[in-house]
C-alpha cells in the first residue's frame, strides 16, 4: 500500500495530534501513544517505511530534531533551584543515577549480549525518567506533596543531566570505535563546552541588548541552536548533541535574559517535533524483533522495575525525611521518557553507520523499556498508593487564576479557611503581591505548555478564574474541565451587563458557571472592595443560622463559599445557589457598615 508522499507526511502529522489528544484525554504519557501509532502505521500495516520515505534526508532530520529536544529539556535546569530539592532528589540525581546505569548496563550486557559500550550506553539512556511522563502518571496517582516534588523534581532535574551524561558516553564510545585518542576525546569535550557556552552567550547579548525584535525572538533562538549544532559538529566530528545541552543549560541560568517566550515556543515546537519523531522511529523497527530481543527486552524491563528502581531510590533516599511508605511508592515509579526514545534512536543511527555491533539492537530494548514502565506503572501505581496510604484524598485545593486585588483578598480567605490555594497570573505585579502577602503563587498562565511541566497541581481540584482577561478566562476553563471536570470550574464575568456585554458574552462550550452568581461582575467585585466591603467568615449554629446572618449583616451581602461540617467546599454561582446550614462556615462579601 502507497501514498502521495505529501498525503503520508501530513497523516504522520495528524496521527501525531491523535496521539497527543488521546494521551490528553485519558491523562497517560504520550509517548505511549506515539510509539504504538508508529507500530502500527510502520511494521505491522506497512504503510510508513521511513528509509524510504526520507531517504538521505532521514538522518540529519533526526538529527536537528533531537538538537532542540535536548536544548528544550536543558533549558529546564535551574541551578538555583538545586539546593532546594531535597537530600532524596539530589541522591536519585546524582549516585543513585550512577548506581541505574551501572545495573542497567550489566542487564542489557548479559540479557541482550551487547557489548559493554553499547551496555553502558543503553545505561545511560534509560536511566533517565523526564516531566512529560511524569507529569501525566502524577495527576492520575495524586500522591502526597512529598512524594510528588521528589518524583516532580527528579523528572526536570534529571532529564538534562541524564542527557549530558549519555551524550559523554557515546562521545567516548565514538573515540574509542574510531581509535581515537583521548587527547580527541577531550578535545571534542571542549569543543562542545566552548562552543555551546559562545553560542549561549551571543545569543544572550544580542536578547539583552534587544537587538533581535520581540517578532523574531523564536526564530533567532531556532537558527543559533541548529547552526551551533551544525557549527560543533563542523569543526569537532559528534561534538553538536553536547553543544546544544550545554547552551541550553548556560542559557538557562544567565541573569537578565528573558527566555519565557523562547522557552514556550520550543516547548510547542517540540510537542511537534517528538509527535512526528517518534512515529518515525517506532515505524523503523522490524516485527517481528529478531530471536530473543522480544524476551531480553522484557527480561531488562523486570530487572529495572523490580530491582534497579528499588534499589537506587532506597540508597538515594538515606538520610532523608521520607517513611518507608512513601520510599516504597517513589521505587516503584520511575517511567521512562522523551529523552531515552529520541537520542537512543539517533545514537543507533550513527553507531550503525559506524558497523558498531548491537547498535541494532538500542531502539528496541529502549522502546520495550518504555512501553513497559509506562504501561505498568500507569496501571498500578495509583491502587499501590492507596494501599500504602500515601495517596491524597479527593483534591480540595483551589487554583485561582488571577492575581488582582479581587483575586488576592477571594484566595486570602480560603486560605484562612484552612484550604489549598495557589494564585497563577503571567503578570508579574499581581503576582510579587500576592507573595508579599504570603499567597502560594505561580507566575506564568497556567494553561500553558510551561504550567503542565512546572505547575505542580497535588491537592489542587477546582478552578477560579478570576482575571481581567475574558478570552484567557474561557481557555483556562475549558482546559481545566478535562483536568478536574466540568462541576468544579468557574469564572467571574468579565462583562458589565450592558447589551455590549451580553454580546461579548461567551457561549457554548467556552462557558462556565459565573462565579457568586450572573450578577457579580469582576469590575463590580472592586468597586465593592473600593467602597469598603470586606469578606466576612462566620460558622454558623441552630441559634445563628444564614438568615440571622443576612439580618446582621444586610440584605446586600453577597455569599461566595460555604464550608460543610466535614470540610467539603461549596461554591456559589449561578449555576447552584447555596442554602447554607447550621453548622457550615460562610464566607461572603458583606456591606462596609457591618464589616467591623
Amino acid at each position: 500500500m502507497t501514498l502521495d508522499l505529501g498525503l503520508l507526511l501530513v497523516c504522520i502529522l495528524g496521527v501525531g495530534f491523535l496521539a497527543q489528544w488521546l494521551a490528553w484525554r485519558v491523562k497517560l504519557p504520550a509517548i505511549l501513544f506515539l510509539l504504538l501509532a508508529g507500530i502500527l502505521m510502520g511494521p505491522v500495516i506497512g504503510v510508513l517505511a521511513p528509509d524510504k520515505l526520507l531517504g538521505p534526508l532521514l538522518f540529519p532530520i533526526v538529527s536537528l530534531a533531537v538538537s532542540v529536544i535536548l536544548f528544550e529539556g536543558s533549558l529546564t535546569l535551574r541551578f538555583s533551584e538545586l539546593p532546594d530539592i531535597g537530600r532524596a532528589v539530589r541522591g536519585l540525581v546524582t549516585y543513585g543515577a550512577v548506581i541505574a546505569v551501572l545495573m542497567l548496563a550489566v542487564a542489557a550486557h548479559y540479557f541482550a549480549g551487547l557489548s559493554w559500550e553499547v551496555a553502558l550506553l543503553f545505561g545511560a539512556l534509560t536511566c533517565v525518567t523526564g516531566p512529560t511522563v511524569i507529569a501525566p502518571m502524577l495527576r492520575t496517582v495524586r500522591p502526597n506533596a512529598r512524594i510528588a516534588n521528589t518524583l516532580r523534581w527528579e523528572g526536570i532535574v534529571i532529564d538534562p543531566l541524564g542527557a549530558l551524561f549519555a551524550v559523554l558516553v557515546y562521545e567516548a564510545i565514538v573515540s574509542r570505535q574510531q581509535g581515537h585518542t583521548l587527547g580527541i576525546f577531550l578535545a571534542v569535550i571542549a569543543s562542545g563546552v566552548v562552543i555551546g557556552l559562545l553560542a549561549a552567550w551571543t545569543l544572550a547579548f544580542l536578547l539583552r541588548r534587544q537587538l533581535i525584535p520581540e517578532y523574531l525572538q523564536n526564530y533567532g533562538a531556532l537558527v543559533t541552536v541548529l547552526l551551533a549544532f551544525s557549527l560543533s559538529n563542523a569543526i569537532t566530528h559528534e561534538s553538536g548533541l553536547l553543544t546544544v545541552t550545554v547552551m541550553g543549560i548556560a542559557l538557562g541560568n544567565m541573569r537578565g535574559v528573558h527566555i519565557d517566550d523562547i522557552l514556550d515556543f520550543k516547548e510547542n515546537l517540540t510537542t511537534l517535533l517528538v509527535s512526528s519523531l517518534f512515529i518515525l522511529l517506532a515505524a523503523r523497527l522490524s516485527w517481528p524483533l529478531p530471536d530473543g530481543m522480544l524476551w531480553a527486552g522484557i527480561a531488562i524491563f523486570i530487572v529495572a522495575q523490580l530491582i534497579v528502581r528499588p534499589v537506587t531510590a532506597t540508597i538515594a533516599s538515606i538520610g532523608s525525611t521520607l517513611n518507608w511508605r512513601e520510599r516504597a511508592l517513589i521505587a516503584w515509579v520511575a517511567p521512562r521518557g522523551i529523552v531515552a526514545a529520541a537520542v537512543s534512536a539517533l545514537f543507533a543511527l550513527k553507531l550503525d553507520a559506524l558497523g558498531m555491533e548491537g547498535a541494532k539492537a538500542l531502539v528496541p530494548l529502549v522502546f520495550i523499556l518504555i512501553i513497559g514502565t509506562v504501561v505498568l506503572q500507569s496501571a498500578t501505581a495509583r491502587p499501590l498508593a492507596r494501599w500504602l496510604k500515601v495517596a491524597e484524598p479527593d483534591p480540595t485545593g483551589v487554583l485561582i487564576y488571577g492575581a488582582d486585588q479581587a483575586a488576592r483578598v477571594v484566595a486570602r480567605a480560603l486560605a484562612d479557611a484552612g484550604f489549598q490555594v495557589i494564585v497563577a497570573d503571567e503578570h508579574w505585579d499581581g503576582i510579587k503581591h500576592a507573595r508579599m502577602e504570603g499567597l502560594p503563587t505561580f507566575f506564568g498562565y497556567p494553561a500553558s505548555a510551561y504550567a503542565e511541566r512546572h505547575l505542580d497541581l497535588t491537592g489542587i481540584g477546582r478552578l477560579l478564574a478570576m482575571s481581567t482577561n475574558r478570552e484567557r478566562n474561557a481557555l483556562a476553563c475549558v482546559y481545566y474541565r478535562q483536568e478536574f471536570g466540568r462541576g468544579k470550574v468557574y469564572r467571574l464575568s468579565n462583562d458589565n451587563g450592558d447589551a455590549t456585554g451580553s454580546r461579548l458574552q461567551m457561549g457554548g462550550d467556552l462557558s462556565a458557571p459565573a462565579l457568586f452568581g450572573d450578577g457579580m461582575t469582576h469590575e463590580r467585585f472592586l468597586e465593592r472592595l473600593a467602597e469598603g466591603w470586606r469578606i466576612k467568615s462566620t460558622r454558623l449554629t441552630s441559634t445563628f443560622d444564614w438568615p440571622n446572618f443576612i439580618e446582621q449583616y444586610g440584605s446586600p451581602t453577597v455569599l461566595l463559599f460555604g464550608v460543610e461540617e466535614k470540610g467539603a467546599l461549596r461554591v456559589s454561582s449561578a449555576k447552584r445557589e447555596l442554602e447554607p446550614r447550621p453548622g457550615w462556615t460562610v464566607i461572603a462579601l458583606v456591606p462596609p457598615q457591618s464589616a467591623s
